[in-house]
């Protein structure tokens, strides 16, 4: 089984002034396996054709983590940032299942 090493991305809203929300982005390095490996090229209204993963990454989480699953929102995975589509907790880890490529805001 192949091993994961990488950075994931967890995007938060917070207050920069009354009534002023902004994205507040924090990446953290876990390790962990790489569970499951496909990529398929998807036709589209564009020009280009999309590639999606169908990638799951289990890693080994802290309290962080945990204490922020809901706002996971990416992977990054051989040199590209991958939507997280959805998490399962499996304590003491975290299953990442992976989407198309992540267009979002980066850490400042």
């Amino acid at each position: 089984m192949p091993k994961f090493c990488g950075a994931v991305g967890f995007v938060t809203q917070r207050e920069t002034k009354p009534g002023i929300w902004e994205d507040q982005v924090v990446e953290k390095t876990y390790f962990g396996d790489e569970l499951k490996v496909t990529r398929r090229w998807e036709k589209t209204d564009h020009l280009n054709e999309d590639l999606n993963a169908a990638l799951s990454i289990s890693i080994v989480a802290d309290k962080f983590a945990y204490d922020n699953v809901s706002a996971i929102r990416y992977v990054s995975w051989m040199g590209s940032l991958w939507d997280v589509t959805s998490v399962e907790p499996q304590r003491p880890r975290l299953i990442l299942t992976v989407g198309g490529v992540y267009h979002g805001k980066r850490p400042d």
